[in-house]
């Protein structure tokens, strides 16, 4: 069964989606850059009245305020700063705080670093490096009982082939010292536009089967592409899908029964979309052989 989570990339209305999704127990996504370094501050009451909620933040990206305290709090330089995201230890550690802070919460229940395939910069030993590092970080704050879980969300650093599944728990793994680590979960894009985790998926092959033969969380993000899919997904396609699902509906419940995947990340501002997902994503999953033809027909076209 797929859960359906609150992304608030694209959501309009964080302060009323957070409470409705808090209320239902889903969890919530979010990271400290989002709307324009506001959105902890807008999903903080949410949390308060529903403090048993499940959210996930992200450590990474930064906005220019953020990145100017970094420099005067002498965690970043200036031009690290101006990058505009940073995995670098004494940053990872500085900002583990102010998400605790922003959301007020004294244990975070999921940090995830963000596109960390913005450190390749043509090196993937060093990229592997970075990470490491980073999770060697996350492991002490899991320790001082900071948080539960960390992980990656990542938009093309498997399809790039700049990791693999087996890469980050053998980092994590290191960074812990051990078999004991707490690696958890990985976020990638999956729908009918970034289809590849899907069609390596029912060939028995890729991230999505990776993660979930090691017990990972799979949080699909962007399910609709930016909210572009269902104005582009045509009647015929939404049939071959399920007959009588709204284009939202097929497009969420083709990601949903994605082999591996655990919950879809949607920005349903308004509770009449919040609902519209959760009923396609409490649909019965597609097939095995319905997803075939999906995405034989995806393929060539």
């Amino acid at each position: 069964m797929t859960d359906l989570a609150l992304g608030t990339y694209r959501c309009r209305a964080i302060p009323e989606a957070a409470a409705r999704a808090a209320a239902s127990g889903a969890w919530i996504d979010t990271a400290p850059n989002y709307r324009a370094g506001r959105a902890h501050a807008l999903l903080a009451p949410a949390l308060a009245a529903h403090p048993g909620s499940p959210v996930s933040t992200k450590a990474g990206f930064f906005t220019a305020a953020t990145g100017a305290d970094a420099v005067r709090e002498r965690v970043l330089d200036g031009e690290q700063a101006a990058t505009g995201h940073s995995l670098a230890p004494g940053y990872l550690r500085w900002q583990m705080h102010r998400n605790r802070a922003g959301l007020g919460r004294d244990r975070l229940d999921l940090v995830l670093l963000h596109n960390p395939e913005r450190a390749h910069h043509g090196d993937p030993a060093a990229l592997h490096q970075v990470l490491r590092d980073a999770f060697a970080v996350l492991e002490q704050e899991a320790a001082a009982g900071h948080l539960t879980g960390y992980g990656v969300a990542t938009w093309h650093g498997f399809t790039d082939n700049l990791f693999t599944v087996a890469d980050l728990l053998t980092l994590a793994t290191d960074a812990a010292g051990g078999p004991h680590h707490h690696l958890t979960t990985i976020q990638l894009p999956v729908s009918l536009v970034m289809i590849d985790p899907l069609v390596q998926a029912l060939d028995g092959h890729g991230p999505l089967v990776e993660a979930a033969s090691a017990g990972l969380t799979v949080m699909a993000s962007a399910p609709l592409h930016g909210g572009e899919l269902p104005t582009i997904t045509a009647p015929e396609l939404v049939d071959l899908i399920r007959p009588g699902l709204t284009p939202a509906q097929a497009c969420l419940l083709t990601t949903a029964s994605c082999p591996g995947v655990t919950q879809v990340l949607v920005a349903a501002s308004s509770a009449a979309h919040w609902q519209e997902a959760a009923d396609a994503v409490a649909q019965p999953p597609l097939d095995a052989a319905r997803l075939r033809e999906i995405t034989g027909v995806l393929t060539s076209a």
